[in-house]
C-alpha cells in the first residue's frame, strides 16, 4: 500500500447512486464498501447521485436512498488540480477536506461509462478502476466486442440496431433470422441484465425491442448460445494483474437476468467452477488477454458463454464496475484466492494511487 501519511488517513469519497436503472444495486454495493473499508485507515465521505443527477454528501442513510428524498447537501466536484474539496453548489463553501481519492461504484450509464472518470481525471485526482477510454469501450457491447475480436478473442455472433434504424421490428427480420432462433436482445450500455429478452419467435420481437430501448438507444441482438453455462473471471491489479480461477452461475430462471441476480435465491455460485483444469486456465488466459485489450485496469470481471456442446468459451462481456454485493460474484472469486474483501478494496485504493503519475496529490 502507499505510505500513510503520520497521524491521519487517506480522504476517500464512496461514490453511488446514478441516474440509471442501477441505482438501487449500487446503494447495496457502496454498503458493503463501506462496512468492509478500514476506518483507522480512511476517512470516508459518502457521496451519493442522486436519481435526477444531483450531487449530494451526506450520510448512513443515503444507503437507503435517502438522498432521494431530498437529504444531504448538494455539492459540485473539483474543478482543477488546484482544488480537490467537494464545495456547496451555491456558496462555494468546501464542504469536506480535499479528497485523496474517489472510489466510484455507480453502475451503468453516467458511472462507468467514462463520464465520472472524466471529471475525475481533470480534477487530477486518482480514482479506483479503468479510465476514460477502458471504461467507455467496455461499456458499450459493440465496441467491446469489435477491440476483442480485433485481440483475435471469440465472442458471441450478434447484429447492432441504432433506434434510428428500428421503425418497426418487420425491417430488421432479415438480420436476425440470419442469427438463428432463440436470439437475446439488449440494451448495447447496460449492466445487472437490465432490459434482456430471450425471444424464441418473430411473434416476440417487437417487445423485446421495446425493452431494451427503454434502456439504451443502441440495442445488441445475439444469437443464443445453446446450453451456455455462465463463467466468470476477476482481474485486479494494473501492468501485472491477478487473475482468479474461473467461477460459475447456476441461474435461478432461465437466464441471468436482474431477478436472478439480486433476487431469485435459487441463483447459484460455484467457485472454483466445475471444469477442467485447462479449460480453466485457458478462461483465465482470455481474462487477461480482454483486460489488456480494452486498457482496463484496477478490477474487471470478465464474462463468458462456455456452449453446451464443449465447444470454445465465448467472451460475453467485461464489466469494470463489477457488484460488491453480499452474493457478488467478484468480491466471492478473490475470496476464494484467499483476499477478503478488505484486503481486495486496499489493493483497489492502492492501484489508484499508483496509476496517478504524481501520486496521491497531497502528501
Amino acid at each position: 500500500m502507499v505510505a500513510l501519511p503520520e497521524g491521519r488517513r487517506w480522504t476517500l469519497a464512496l461514490v453511488f447512486g446514478g441516474r440509471s436503472p442501477e441505482h438501487e444495486v449500487s446503494l447495496v454495493s457502496a454498503r458493503a464498501i463501506f462496512e468492509h473499508l478500514d476506518k483507522d485507515r480512511y476517512e470516508i465521505v459518502l457521496v451519493g447521485i442522486d436519481r435526477q443527477g444531483q450531487v449530494r454528501v451526506g450520510d448512513e442513510s443515503f444507503f437507503a436512498g435517502s438522498m432521494d428524498q431530498g437529504a444531504g447537501r448538494v455539492v459540485r466536484w473539483p474543478a482543477s488540480p488546484k482544488d480537490g474539496f467537494l464545495r456547496d453548489e451555491a456558496s462555494g463553501e468546501a464542504v469536506t477536506p480535499p479528497i485523496d481519492v474517489f472510489f466510484p461504484i455507480v453502475h451503468g450509464a453516467g458511472g462507468e461509462d467514462g463520464t465520472l472518470q472524466g471529471v475525475f481525471s481533470l480534477a487530477g485526482i486518482p480514482f479506483v478502476g479503468a479510465g476514460v477510454l477502458g471504461t467507455s469501450a467496455a461499456m458499450d457491447k459493440d465496441v467491446a466486442r469489435r477491440l476483442l475480436a480485433a485481440e483475435g478473442l471469440a465472442t458471441v455472433a450478434d447484429a447492432v440496431f441504432d433506434t434510428l434504424e428500428l421503425p418497426d421490428a418487420e425491417s430488421v427480420l432479415p438480420v436476425i433470422r440470419s442469427l438463428g432462433w432463440p436470439v437475446f436482445v439488449k440494451p448495447a450500455r447496460a449492466g445487472s441484465s437490465l432490459g434482456i429478452s430471450k425471444v424464441d419467435s418473430p411473434a416476440d420481437l417487437a417487445s423485446a425491442l421495446a425493452t431494451a430501448h427503454a434502456v439504451d438507444s443502441k440495442i445488441v441482438v445475439e444469437r443464443a448460445v445453446p446450453n451456455a453455462r455462465e463463467i466468470e473471471v476477476a482481474v485486479l491489479g494494473d501492468d501485472e494483474p491477478r487473475v482468479s480461477r474461473p467461477g460459475e452461475i447456476i441461474p435461478g430462471a432461465e437466464f441471468y437476468d436482474y431477478d436472478a441476480k439480486y433476487r431469485n435465491a435459487d441463483s447459484k455460485l460455484l467457485i472454483p467452477a466445475p471444469i477442467a483444469d485447462s479449460l480453466a486456465e485457458h478462461c483465465r488466459e482470455m481474462a487477461l488477454r480482454a483486460f489488456r485489450a480494452l486498457d482496463l485496469s484496477g478490477m474487471a470481471r470478465v464474462d463468458f458463454l462456455l456452449p453446451g456442446d464443449g465447444g470454445r468459451p465465448l467472451v460475453n462481456e467485461v464489466n469494470t464496475h463489477p457488484g460488491f454485493t453480499s452474493i457478488s460474484m467478484y468480491p466471492k472469486l478473490w475470496e476464494a484466492e484467499g483476499l477478503s474483501f478488505a484486503e481486495v478494496l486496499d489493493h483497489l485504493i492502492d492501484s489508484a494511487f499508483r496509476k496517478n503519475a504524481s501520486g496521491p496529490l497531497r502528501p
